[in-house]
């Protein structure tokens, strides 16, 4: 198998004989990955149970967390889900990788589509998977959401949507994601919505593809699947804990699968991120931290204010070359598109992270602001 070097590995090497310059403080804008400390109630109850590290975990979780993620879900969605519908997982990257290889295996000849630009994990899931893939463009022409007219999707065997998307921060309406649902079930496609970054938006709540199923009378889920994860929610990507849910029968196989995967979550680990799942407060806490963020780039680089996510798809007119110079002139570093996407359809972005805390990204926002008009 061959795997494209992952995105932070391309970036290392094109900035390698960059000097950058000095007089400026260095800050990396290209992982989302919050930088604000996990709130103390979650880091406690870490300590309070490293006893338990001596067991070995379940699989399938233990039913305190279980029950956590289940009252997560239906406090945010409204959405009451069977125990047999959640499986809680070793965060949601892992899932990403493993599951098409599972749901794919029996396929003589299978095809996975997800949307482009994308979140790596799924083209290494195709690669290992064989699959054929099908990438659903997301450009400024289609407001940069996924079109299901395309006639290739009909031999999907699955779809893999990113809503509240990473990079572009498109958000779907409860009932573009209801058309899904029912492309999905006419065509007898398997739909999954990958919707890790739920819980970060400026104002208008994003649905999720759970809700959009009863919503068009798919109370089954069949053919439905989200994964969500605390890790952009509680300032917690380390606890790795993430769940995957929607259509029961699916998950039954999947879960004896994931027996022998080995993928169980630390007892200590479940413990704080059940704490972290039952609280909405620290969750609002961190989202009004991020749409401060929202609001200076909208305010300093006059960019549309992101829906959700902590992210801006920058327009630019070379990312490499962007990516380079403001390394080099401010010591800023930053995604070029095309490191996220294929076809070239990414390749005038850069991906800015507004992970910091604000007084910091006011400042680093008006230094790049300053390199854009110097360069224009």
């Amino acid at each position: 198998m061959h795997f494209e070097p992952y995105p932070f590995e391309k970036l290392t090497d094109l900035l390698k004989d960059i000097v950058p310059n000095p007089s400026y403080k260095p800050i990396s804008l290209t992982i989302g990955e919050p930088q604000f400390e996990t709130p103390d109630f979650i880091q406690e109850a870490l300590r309070q149970n490293t006893k338990w590290l001596n067991k070995y975990p379940k699989t399938a979780g233990e039913p305190f967390l279980k029950e956590a993620q289940l009252g997560f879900v239906k406090r945010r969605f409204g959405v009451n889900l069977k125990e047999s519908e959640l499986i809680p997982t070793f965060g949601t990257r892992e899932v990403l990788f493993n599951f098409p290889q599972f749901l794919l295996h029996d396929k003589p000849n299978p095809v996975m589509a997800y949307t482009n630009p994308f979140y790596q994990i799924y083209e290494g899931a195709a690669i290992a998977s064989r699959a054929k893939v099908l990438h659903i463009n997301l450009t400024c022409k289609n407001d940069f959401k996924p079109d299901m007219s395309l006639p290739e999707l009909l031999g999907a065997d699955l779809i893999i949507l990113n809503f509240p998307n990473n990079p572009t921060t498109a958000t779907l309406s409860l009932e573009e994601l209801g058309e899904w649902v029912k492309f999905a079930l006419k065509h007898d496609i398997v739909l999954l919505n990958d919707e890790c970054y739920s819980e970060i938006y400026v104002d208008k709540k994003p649905p999720s593809l759970l809700e959009a199923s009863l919503h068009v009378g798919n109370d089954t889920f069949k053919n439905v699947l989200v994964i969500n994860s605390i890790s952009k929610r509680s300032s917690a990507p380390a606890l790795r804990s993430g769940f995957i849910a929607g259509d029961e029968a699916i998950l039954k196989s999947y879960l004896q699968y994931r027996t022998y995967v080995g993928v169980a979550i630390p007892l200590p680990l479940q413990y704080a991120s059940a704490a972290a799942w039952s609280d909405d407060v620290h969750v609002e806490i961190i989202r009004k931290e991020y749409a401060l963020n929202a609001k200076s780039a909208q305010e300093i680089l006059g960019v549309a204010m992101p829906e959700a996510t902590f992210y801006v798809w920058l327009h630019v007119e070379n990312d490499l070359a962007f990516t380079k110079a403001l390394y080099r002139e401010k010591n800023i570093k930053v995604l070029p598109g095309s490191f996220l996407g294929r076809g070239g359809i990414a390749d005038a972005y850069v991906r800015i992270a507004l992970v910091e805390k604000n007084s910091t990204m006011t400042g680093v926002l008006k230094n790049l602001s300053d390199f854009i008009k110097g360069n224009h």
